[in-house]
């Protein structure tokens, strides 16, 4: 069932990043095609975003483009081709052509089957409340390991998002960290997604730099909190695989 909107709140439409080839997974199957429960872990996502009030959906494919369309076809899905692979912030890059301007941006990875529509929808509610340019959800761990970290400024609001290769000493202690989901007002995150540059370790365009660019022209960025881990967490191996398997089995809500 579909979340129930505000009658205020505009139109949402999400980018779903699933061009990865899932390298980890030990299988040449794209990751977000492996499957828990009958379906793949992007239609997972695709449901999660239905049921939180989303209009519609672009896919951003790369590895084996043809058999993810063809698998995860349905109304209202747009797929558009991540060819070469540059980072995270290339592959929203791919999809604003087919965006709409008006309204809100969600943008999720394809292999989180976890994340809750509730959950997906209290963002949504956060970006179209407020004046912020962008919610990002994230969550707070003693060790948030690999994950990017969240900066905050002396008023509690994001001001950068630091990859943990790219982070000091300092902020690898800061436990708050990026889940990869955010909601955009659709012309800043077109705007900011221009300013881009592959200057990091990487040599990547990282969607999570959209935050330091917005934050640079004046906009503001907000963190809405995730209480629970295992509802972020993405799949890369055929373990944490099993392992989401067993989580979304015990689930009760």
């Amino acid at each position: 069932m579909k979340e129930r909107r505000e009658a205020q709140t505009p139109s949402v439409q999400a980018v779903i990043l699933a061009a990865g080839k899932g390298t980890r997974m030990k299988s040449d199957l794209p990751k977000v095609l492996h499957r828990i429960e009958g379906r793949t872990l992007l239609d997972h996502v695709l449901d999660t975003a239905a049921a939180a009030g989303v209009d519609r959906c672009i896919a951003v494919v790369g590895h084996q483009a043809e058999l993810v369309r063809e698998s995860c076809a349905r109304s209202g899905l747009q797929f558009v081709t991540q060819e070469p692979q540059l980072g995270t912030g290339h592959a929203v890059q791919m999809a604003v052509p087919a965006l709409e301007a008006a309204g809100f941006c969600l943008v999720l990875a394809g292999d989180v089957p976890l994340l809750r529509s509730t959950t997906l929808a209290r963002v949504i509610r956060r970006a179209a409340a407020g004046d912020a340019s962008a919610v990002v959800l994230t969550c707070v761990v003693p060790d948030a390991g690999a994950y990017g970290r969240i900066i905050k400024d002396e008023n509690g609001t994001v001001s950068a998002i630091v990859e943990a290769r790219d982070a000091t000493e300092a902020q690898r202690e800061i436990g708050e960290y990026n889940t990869g989901v955010f909601c955009f007002r659709t012309t800043e995150l077109i705007a900011a997604l221009a300013a881009l540059t592959p200057d990091n370790n990487q040599g990547e365009y990282y969607l999570t730099d959209t935050v330091s660019v917005l934050v640079a022209g004046g906009k503001r960025v907000v963190a809405e909190v995730c209480a629970d881990p295992d509802e972020v967490v993405g799949i890369n191996t055929a373990a944490e695989l099993e392992a989401a398997a067993g989580l979304l089995a015990a689930r009760k809500d």
